[in-house]
């Protein structure tokens, strides 16, 4: 799962318009996370007082899409079964996190984690920062369940309504909550990264929420779900590709099966734009808007490059990296 829009948390190369460059021409991670870096009695300070999300810095609009408008997705009830609810899998006939992992209830259980360790070795710094920012993004999925149940008309109303709607988020939750699972629990076997900062890192990442601007409007929401769920598509596959030219099969099975996932998802979700092709011009008009937005925010961060200092890094252990 991708695109974090608040300022916690950016990672260019989870948008459709980025792809992972070659290994050898990432220069600093893209995951900015003062909380997480050590800052001696500032630190200190920051223990005494309670978790606080940042503050808003724009107006927030909601609800601006009219009756008539949210009738149209009840009215769609049927459809979204036949068309949408078919993309999910049967949980008896999907893939769990513990088919790509050593098994512990087996003998050779401690060979299998040496083994994976050792082809954890040959994996350079960088890549593991894009793949912890992959996890992590992956791990926030309550932010994402609760960005669709803000949509009016498709919202699940109860917890566990049986409408198509609520159907599909619940379902889609549960298919890609395997996907953080997974990527978590092979980092942490890696003994690569520093897991308590990275759990840091995702405490505050979803303690703080995020704000897509989708206005509580399922035709904006469904936009942005459908870009997000191409963005993990593409960083997903490209981490399953420099696996593999590093060595690490097992690795890259793993990057591209949760990337086969998401394309699913992608399919489903651009289905319901499709359905809604006759009331998309306010979507289109979001879509467009999305762009000088992510220009900004990369303008921000190649200006914080070109000043940035050599510091410890709180993913990776012992690195120093540019921030």
């Amino acid at each position: 799962m991708a695109l974090q829009l608040n300022h916690l948390s950016f990672q260019f190369h989870k948008f459709p318009s980025f792809s992972l460059p070659p290994m050898a021409s990432i220069r600093s991670p893209t995951v900015f996370m003062a909380s997480t870096l050590r800052s001696g009695s500032k630190e200190v300070e920051n223990l005494k007082k309670p978790f606080s999300p940042p503050r808003e810095v724009h107006v927030q609009v909601t609800h601006s899409m009219p009756p008539q408008k949210i009738e149209i997705f009840k009215s769609m009830e049927n459809w979204a079964e036949q068309n949408i609810l078919v993309h999910l899998k049967p949980v008896e006939k999907s893939w769990q996190p513990q088919d790509f992992l050593p098994d512990p209830a087996s003998d050779g259980f401690h060979e299998q984690v040496k083994e994976l360790r050792e082809r954890a070795k040959e994996l350079p710094d960088d890549y593991f920062v894009v793949l912890v920012g992959d996890m992590i993004t992956e791990e926030a999925l309550p932010t994402y369940q609760t960005m669709l149940n803000t949509l009016d008309g498709v919202r699940d109303e109860t917890g566990a309504s049986l409408t198509s709607w609520a159907i599909w988020t619940r379902a889609w939750t549960a298919e890609e909550n395997r996907h953080g699972d997974l990527l978590n629990k092979y980092l942490y076997l890696s003994g690569r990264v520093d897991m308590r900062q990275i759990e840091k890192t995702i405490q505050y990442l979803i303690g703080s929420g995020m704000d897509p601007r989708t206005e509580n409007s399922p035709y904006l929401g469904f936009i942005y779900t459908s870009f997000q769920e191409r963005a993990t598509f593409i960083s997903h596959g490209n981490t399953a590709r420099h696996a593999k030219e590093h060595g690490d099969m097992k690795l890259a099975q793993i990057c591209g099966t949760i990337a086969s996932d998401e394309k699913r998802h992608e399919t489903a979700y651009t289905k319901i734009l499709t359905g809604l092709s006759g009331d998309g011009r306010k979507a289109q008009d979001y879509v467009c808007g999305l762009a000088p937005r992510f220009r900004k925010l990369e303008e921000r961060a190649q200006g914080r490059a070109k000043e940035a200092l050599t510091i410890p890094f709180s993913w990776i252990f012992d690195r120093e990296v540019k921030l």
